[in-house]
């Protein structure tokens, strides 16, 4: 599949000069334009390149750690299986990394409890270097 790095491009662009604010917290789930990445890197899809992504750890008003998800099923240490509005997504642990609130599109929901808490724990297992 060819990507389209160039329309990609001019999205980013305007989304630079954003200038609306977003409050958000940790636990929360946000379609974001994420954009078209190199390699294996998590890429966006459709018009906007959007994906959502969860809301790990907030670093200010407007940047944070954050980690996407994918509607496809996926197995190994390096994924985390989760429910949002009855739908299985999985969380792409290798693919954390910070993100600015500019990327933000529109809140999809907030996570329960027990699947963020098991979300950081296999975060933390996976990132223990001895």
């Amino acid at each position: 599949m060819e990507k389209d790095f160039d329309n990609w491009n001019n999205i980013k662009k305007k989304l630079e000069e954003k200038i609306e604010k977003f409050f958000f917290k940790e636990g929360e789930v946000w379609w974001m334009s994420v954009g078209v990445n190199i390699g294996n890197e998590s890429c966006g899809k459709g018009e906007i390149f959007r994906r959502p992504v969860l809301v790990l750890r907030k670093l200010s008003g407007n940047s944070f750690v954050g980690l996407p998800l994918s509607s496809k099923e996926k197995s190994g240490s390096w994924f985390v299986d989760i429910s949002i509005n009855n739908q299985k997504r999985c969380v792409l642990l290798y693919q954390i990394r910070m993100f600015c609130t500019n990327r933000f599109e529109s809140r999809m929901t907030t996570l329960d409890d027990a699947d963020f808490k098991n979300v950081k724990e296999k975060l933390e297992l996976l990132l223990k270097l001895k």
